[in-house]
């Protein structure tokens, strides 16, 4: 999967995102931060009431569209 950012790749990993947090982190390869956001999403829908677990769901998906191999 060609993961440059704004490539496909990248855009089909943000919608994964946007419906399980850590889905286009775990598509992109990478492994700890799709299992960090999926957790951080979990506790914060559960603390919040389902109130505050968006702001997750819009970072994973910004992450996962902006991420590029060589910025790590």
């Amino acid at each position: 999967m060609n993961t440059s950012q704004g490539s496909a790749g990248n855009v089909i990993a943000a919608l994964a995102s946007f419906l399980f947090p850590g889905l286009g982190q775990l598509l992109q390869g990478r492994l700890l931060a799709a299992f960090l956001f999926f957790i951080t999403a979990g506790i914060i829908w559960l603390i919040s009431f389902g109130t505050m677990g968006w702001l997750i769901h819009i970072w994973a998906c910004i992450d996962a569209a902006v991420w590029t191999k060589d910025r790590f």
